[in-house]
């Protein structure tokens, strides 16, 4: 079975490529085609795989092409992790917004839009290009903001686009081994959008344990959301949220905190892969060894500014693992091999959350077999939570329909309806710094 990767180039390309050395059953995927736009880029991260690679046997065959139609034709699966303006964009994105006393990460916030408005109409060229030279094939979207990015492709691929994200399986493992549980043995209630979600309840054996964890400030404390949040908030809601959610409960430390930081996530993320790429284009470097470091460095940083304004100290160890691969490879084997199994996943709606329309895409527990991913129905959120989702999930719909038309007016709506924006003002000037710093918006009218 093929599997392309788009954004083969990418930084996290090796940890797919890692879980599967690991598959050895009937079905498994045999062949990985990489595409990136940047060669260079592409030929580091194929000398990484290599090493991984070496000693392995009936290693996945790993071929790379520039060339996307090329890439994708006859693929089962397409995994797309594509960055539309690479982290130089991350970093605009993030410097507009603080200029304007607003959040620029890039999922959230300011960040996010421009982020969005960039990406989505990539996103649909893809989606088009798959429907007409791969039909059969599932897509699998982990690019960000991934909510966003999987509903513009679901209007061209229906249900065979699943965006994924570790997020959500890493606050569910964190629960369940605070509360001594095995993690494959606990059902996870969660629910929400991508980066905008809470988990309400961890079953164990048919028992709801979150209320003891609930109702206990030191167990709250031992854990990074707890920290994160504090125990006394977390009581008052009730319920665990996803950690993109300190963006908006604690926005005002969050915003400080990345001011005072002495450069943005995006530009110290660009700042360590540039040293990667450069020094895995020597021939004679060992790359996998490089990529290794690197990466412990890149999660041991993960939202370190958040962590400071909350002083919720340094990452477990158990934290500083990959988690989106583990999910990207189980999916794949339950579509491919009706292995049928749980996971949490952004599907489109279909009455799961009734202040939605069915085909907004939702993040929530699915039931996946071979005919794709089922969501699974859940109570309905707390009027607090319904009024931030349909909040963003409305501005999520202004961004693409801004993509769609290339309306100015309708890109300033989006960012002035965001929760975390707060001026019509401030709006209208995001959208021209961001039109300035970014070539690939200038179809903003």
């Amino acid at each position: 079975m093929k599997l392309t990767i788009l954004g083969g180039g990418g930084f996290r390309v090796p940890l797919v490529y890692g879980a599967l050395l690991g598959d050895h059953a009937e079905g498994r995927v045999t062949r990985v085609v990489l595409h990136d736009v940047d060669a260079g880029r592409l030929r580091a991260i194929a000398r990484v795989l290599a090493e991984q690679a070496a000693g392995v046997p009936d290693a996945p065959e790993v071929t790379v092409t520039t060339d996307l139609d090329e890439a994708l034709r006859g693929a089962g699966f397409v995994f797309s992790a594509i960055r539309v303006g690479g982290l130089e964009g991350r970093a605009n994105d993030e410097r507009v917004a603080l200029a304007e006393g607003v959040l620029g990460q890039e999922t959230v916030g300011a960040g996010g839009i421009a982020y969005g408005l960039r990406t989505v109409p990539v996103a649909v060229d893809i989606a088009r290009r798959v429907a007409r030279l791969a039909p059969d094939a599932w897509v699998i979207n982990f690019t960000n903001p991934a909510g966003l990015v999987t509903e513009a492709m679901s209007r061209h691929l229906a249900d065979r686009v699943i965006g994924i994200c570790d997020s959500p399986v890493g606050l569910g493992r964190r629960i369940a081994r605070v509360l001594g549980a095995r993690p494959r043995e606990a059902w996870v209630d969660y629910v929400g959008l991508n980066h905008l979600g809470w988990v309400r309840g961890l079953r164990v054996a048919g028992r709801d344990q979150l209320p003891r964890l609930l109702a206990d400030p030191a167990l709250l404390g031992s854990f990074e959301e707890g920290r994160l949040f504090g125990a006394d908030w977390l009581q008052s809601l009730g319920a665990i949220p996803n950690e993109y959610l300190h963006y908006y409960y604690f926005n005002r430390e969050a915003v400080h905190a990345y001011q005072e930081a002495k450069q943005t996530r995006g530009a110290f993320l660009h700042d360590q892969q540039a040293r990667f790429y450069a020094g895995a284009a020597d021939p004679g470097a060992p790359a996998l060894d490089l990529w290794n470091r690197t990466r412990a460095e890149r999660e041991a940083t993960y939202m370190a500014e958040n962590r400071e304004a909350a002083g919720a100290g340094e990452r477990e160890a158990e934290d500083l693992s990959g988690g989106y691969e583990d999910v990207a490879l189980a999916l794949m084997r339950a579509i491919a091999r009706d292995e049928r199994t749980t996971l949490i996943l952004n599907v489109r709606n279909r009455g799961t959350l009734s202040p939605l329309d069915g085909d907004a895409v939702i993040e929530v527990p699915c039931l996946v077999d071979a005919g794709g991913a089922h969501p699974v129905s859940v109570d309905p959120l707390p009027d607090h939570a319904t009024g931030l989702v349909c909040a963003v999930k409305a501005v999520e719909r202004e961004v693409l329909a801004a993509a769609r038309s290339g309306s100015r007016a309708t890109a300033v709506k989006a960012f002035a309806l965001h929760p975390l924006v707060d001026s019509v003002h401030v709006a209208r000037r995001l959208v021209d710094g961001y039109t300035a710093a970014h070539p690939g918006l200038a179809y903003l009218g």
